[in-house]
């Protein structure tokens, strides 16, 4: 009996060391991250052409949370072209069968109205295809553009475009690119459209529908008008550089030949894997990434004066706390409380002719309905 309670005993203290060990890195490690790239901030003005908006420009910070916001401010000594935005509000996140969502869900239900299982693109709850913001534009006659630092085939782009029971299923979701994606795309991925297993080469089925077809940033960026699918770096900042700003200019430029209007979706999709890697100079850089683009595309609103801009997220990811920092400096210290994503709610902002329908606290399910009534859709 004795030896059985020692060994009783000493099973529970390795079971405690073994668990103590694996959480160790949420037990309040931690991350700091020292700013020496300061860059200034413009201020715009609200001054605009119309009461409604004639273009949309939808930014996702894919897992961008409040101290993901406050973090990129303090690093910046305070300035973030965010400041700009003076139309806020909150957004629930939560899926339809998890408290926590994932990327699948949360683009869906932003995209769509619709909530969703999460790791399902596209589709309701019960499995249902579902027509998105981007859909629906399209049918109006409206330009549509996707711009992301992640493959297109990641779920948030898929939400706008696909309509899967599951984000894995990437060579699915690279055909439906073909089949009915939007008039420009730029982004990674372009693996699952070459040396299918199905023989298919989408490439060639892009160009045949008139799309022009590129692999380098130098070739993106000499397109001017007509349909674009650009095939560019994934990785975090350090492998791709300012590729996201330079990519949302040529968007922009090439879709406001549109008369009727556009609709644009920027997704910075690295905030999220500064999250999951729990790592604040990652985590930093990204947020800073992303507010110098939303710079570009302030400066695109302000002058067309017909463009409404919003700015939010899918969910938080990392639990970051901020511990310390100093403005002054550009300092930021932090805590991370786990290395997935969490059920916090993530920030909203808008600016431009129709802001004032994105404040307050609503459902991610809001956007669609929103933006429908906003630019006057018919469904």
């Amino acid at each position: 009996m004795k030896k059985i309670s020692i060994i009783f005993i000493t099973l529970t203290l390795l079971f405690t060391v073994t668990i103590q060990g694996q959480n160790k890195k949420y037990e309040g490690e931690e991350s700091s991250y020292q700013n020496k790239d300061f860059y200034e901030v413009q201020t715009f003005g609200h001054k605009f052409k119309s009461k409604r908006p004639k273009n949309v420009i939808l930014m996702i910070g894919d897992g961008m949370g409040v101290a993901h916001v406050f973090a990129g401010s303090t690093a910046n000594r305070g300035e973030l072209y965010l400041n700009n935005f003076k139309h806020v509000g909150f957004s629930r996140t939560q899926s339809a069968n998890r408290y926590v969502t994932d990327s699948g869900a949360g683009g869906t239900a932003i995209a769509t109205g619709h909530k969703a299982n999460n790791s399902s693109v596209g589709v309701d709850a019960e499995g249902n295809a579902v027509p998105s913001i981007m859909a629906v534009a399209k049918k109006n006659k409206l330009a549509t553009g996707i711009v992301v630092t992640t493959s297109l085939l990641d779920a948030t782009p898929a939400d706008f475009v696909s309509h899967q029971p599951s984000r894995k299923m990437m060579p699915e979701i690279a055909a439906d690119f073909v089949d009915a994606g939007p008039d420009l795309f730029i982004g990674g991925g372009i693996e699952h459209f070459r040396n299918r297993e199905d023989g298919r080469n989408l490439l060639d089925e892009l160009r045949e529908k008139g799309y022009q077809v590129f692999d380098t940033i130098t070739e993106v960026e000499k397109v001017k008008e007509g349909k674009l699918a650009g095939f560019l770096k994934e990785g975090r900042i350090s492998q791709r550089g300012d590729q996201l700003e330079r990519t949302t200019a040529v968007a922009l430029d090439i879709l406001d030949d549109h008369k009727k209007g556009f609709f644009l979706m920027v997704e910075q999709s690295e905030i999220d894997g500064g999250g999951h890697d729990n790592d604040m100079q990652y985590t930093v850089e990204e947020m800073l990434d992303f507010d110098k683009t939303i710079g570009k595309v302030l400066e695109f609103a302000e002058k067309d004066g017909r463009t409404l801009v919003i700015v939010t997220a899918d969910h938080e990811t990392g639990g970051l706390t901020l511990v310390g920092g100093d403005v002054e400096t550009g300092e930021v210290r932090g805590r991370f409380s786990t290395g997935g994503h969490t059920g916090n709610m993530v920030p909203v902002f808008a600016y431009g002719p129709g802001a004032e329908f994105f404040t307050g606290i609503d459902e991610n399910t809001s956007f669609f309905n929103k933006l429908v009534k906003v630019l006057r859709l018919k469904q």
